[in-house]
């Protein structure tokens, strides 16, 4: 049951809610310390998350850029962990924004709070394991990698990778939480490998350094907290599996909500190759005495089972395909059970091989019964370098197979909402001021649905008055990478604006493109995604007004830059997923058996969802003007347009171009 239609009350109606008023006091307390302004979107919305606590009923809140949304839940849920017994989690979509929470809005909500008892309230971060410095591991407590995997590595990264080594062992001396964010500059994915484990490789209790591990330190504290601030993944994983990662709880904030469903996906992926097969071969046969020769075997079935088999989703799994998985979850099977030891001693090796193993078992033990789940198993392949040039894939590549499930919704529903209340909350939720689709990809549509409420308490920006919306109608339908007429169109807006153009495009190959165009035909500072790190790519945008900043999915969201030096916001094209994307197929096939319309339940709201983000990084703050530009003409052309429009900030909105240019002019001019 849903009531997508909170009426928008007075500031004294607010306090009448169930137990809005401590709260809005709070909130009034913590404004006038902190010396900001009243937002009446973020009273509204702490109002209505406290009655939400009060009556135990899931909230969606849509709280628009300038809302303050952070402020809007973490006030009253440090009021109500003080009264509760179980802890608050708060689920953040990356671990950035966890840090963010954690480093910047609590200590500054906390200061604020010093003379009321809420600053009393215990809060703690918690991550996934792999994410804290192991020193059993780092002890020499795990055997070294074979040699053979690294032998793709080029000698001079080896020399990179250890020293960055060397660096983490001088930093295990001093860190206090061994959190790889906390490791200024940081290192690669390879490095941090030598010195971190997954849960399945974790001794736990039995490791001889747990009194002094870090990854158990944290989840005490967790344990202990009152509020507890996580991410997705491991909410996902917790709901999901029913491992416990997080402590009990009643409640439950989720924040960039608009992420969970995909970050539940991803986190719930299983992946099997014939190469993982083979390493966990390798390992079980080094650290034990179980036969590996059957999970070696299974390993070149499944290598020949996928050759020729081509990209993409696999409709039934059947013949060769079918027989090699099963001999893989046999073989699997068979070799955790000879391996398994009655040694009382902990065993890191064995205890690393068995996890791998186990990964193959359970990985292969899912895709065999995919069917039977409804769950979509897909197959990949990854091109690589050749005489220095990329070649793509062929159906005689390395195959990787995938398992995902078709609807979290169901299992959400489950593991989620049905023992807790939930919040959940960002700045885009709704589609034509309708919360439904949402919704229904999180599992709270349908008669068996639990009741829940949706709030849109706006943005304090005077969006029409502050930014245009332009729609390149003229320009052809954009094709593979970026056509000439768009890359034109580019340039004529890039040189009117005088930089300050944030680029986002739905491919590397576009993003490239776009560059390589821009700079041959300005003197423009053209910064692309790839030629350095998305960090320091972001500091020199924001530092020079005039630069210009092109790149693909990562900055569509989450880049935060107020003021001149983001003054012009430019799509190529409307970004659908692709079009042989397994999981988006499976969903439009499903959609459309149950009658409804799958491209606008997936790939259309995908599409709004990322578009809104997008256009979302204009706008940071009163003082910010400029343009958002969409140089795919089927936003005007198509019928499903305006639903995309919908889903856009309220923009005023144009299709012409010399109208764009000259406002692009002029502020370029205005600027100091």
């Amino acid at each position: 049951m849903t009531d997508d239609s909170i009426t928008a009350p007075t500031g004294m109606e607010l306090e009448t809610l169930p137990g809005a008023k401590p709260v809005l006091d709070l909130l009034d307390h913590v404004i006038e310390k902190t010396g900001g302004q009243k937002r009446f979107g973020q009273r509204r919305m702490a109002a209505h998350v406290a009655q939400a606590f009060d009556l135990e009923r899931h909230l969606l809140v849509q709280a628009g850029t300038g809302t303050g949304k952070s402020l809007g839940y973490l006030v009253p849920a440090l009021h109500h962990a003080g009264a509760s017994t179980k802890p608050i989690v708060v689920a953040t979509a990356t671990l950035a924004l966890q840090a963010q929470i954690v480093k910047r809005d609590l200590p500054k909500l906390m200061e604020a709070l010093s003379s009321e008892p809420e600053s009393e309230t215990q809060v703690a971060i918690l991550k996934g394991r792999n994410n804290y410095l192991c020193l059993h591991k780092l002890d020499g407590g795990y055997p070294e990698e074979e040699p053979d995997t690294l032998f793709d590595i080029p000698q001079r990264s080896m020399s990179r990778i250890g020293e960055e080594v060397l660096r983490l062992r001088s930093w295990a001396e001093k860190t206090e939480t061994g959190d790889r964010d906390e490791l200024k500059p940081g290192v690669s994915d390879r490095a941090w490998a030598q010195v971190s484990v997954s849960a399945s490789e974790c001794l736990g209790k039995r490791c001889p350094l747990v009194e002094e591990c870090f990854s158990e330190r944290a989840r005490q504290e967790a344990y202990e907290a009152d509020l507890v601030i996580t991410n997705h993944a491991l909410l996902a994983i917790n709901a999901f599996e029913g491992l416990g990662v997080l402590p009990e709880h009643d409640i439950a904030i989720i924040d960039e909500a608009h992420e969970l469903a995909d970050r539940v996906t991803g986190a719930v992926t299983d992946s099997l190759s014939a190469s993982l097969i083979r390493r966990a071969a390798r390992d079980i046969r080094k650290n034990s005495k179980a036969d590996s020769s059957a999970l070696e075997q299974a390993a070149g079935s499944l290598e020949t089972a996928c050759e020729g088999v081509s990209e993409g989703l696999i409709e039934r799994l059947e013949g060769r395909l079918l027989n090699a998985l099963a001999a893989v979850a046999d073989a699997a099977r068979a070799a955790l059970s000879d391996s398994k030891s009655d040694n009382k001693e902990a065993d890191a090796g064995l205890q690393m091989a068995r996890s791998r193993v186990s990964e193959v078992h359970d990985a292969a033990t899912r895709m065999l019964e995919s069917t039977e789940h409804r769950e979509v198993l897909w197959l990949s392949r990854q091109g690589g370098w050749e005489n220095g040039r990329y070649t793509a894939a062929s159906d005689q590549d390395p195959a990787t197979l995938h398992v995902a499930p078709l609807n979290i919704g169901s299992r959400l529903r489950e593991g989620l909402f049905e023992d807790r209340t939930v919040i959940l909350t960002s700045a885009t939720l709704t589609v034509g001021e309708s919360f439904d689709a949402v919704a229904g990809s999180l599992g709270l549509a349908g008669s068996q649905a639990p009741r829940w409420e949706g709030l849109d308490v706006g943005s304090p920006f005077d969006y029409p008055r502050q930014g245009i919306l332009y729609v390149a109608s003229d320009l052809p339908k954009p094709s593979f990478g970026v056509n000439p007429q768009q890359l034109e169109r580019l340039r004529e807006l890039c040189e009117a604006s005088g930089g300050g153009v944030l680029g986002l495009f739905s491919s590397k190959r576009g993003a490239e493109q776009a560059a390589e165009y821009v700079r041959q035909h300005t003197d423009l500072n053209i910064l692309l995604q790839g030629e350095s790190s998305l960090r320091a790519l972001v500091e020199e945008f924001t530092e020079d007004i005039n630069a210009c900043l092109f790149g693909t999915m990562s900055l569509w969201q989450g880049v935060d830059v107020p003021g001149d030096s983001c003054r012009l916001v430019l799509m190529d094209r409307i970004p659908f997923p692709r079009p042989d994307d397994p999981l988006a197929q499976a969903r439009t096939r499903a959609v459309a058996e149950k009658g409804g319309n799958g491209f606008m339940a997936v790939s259309a709201y995908h599409a709004a969802i990322r578009m809104s983000q997008g256009a979302g990084r204009l706008i940071r703050s009163v003082h910010d003007r400029g343009v958002v530009a969409i140089l795919d003409s089927r936003l005007a052309t198509q019928r499903y347009g305006g639903y995309l429009m919908r889903a856009m900030p309220n923009l005023w909105t144009t299709q012409d171009k010399n109208v764009v240019l000259g406002a692009l002019e002029r502020l370029y001019q205005s600027i100091d």
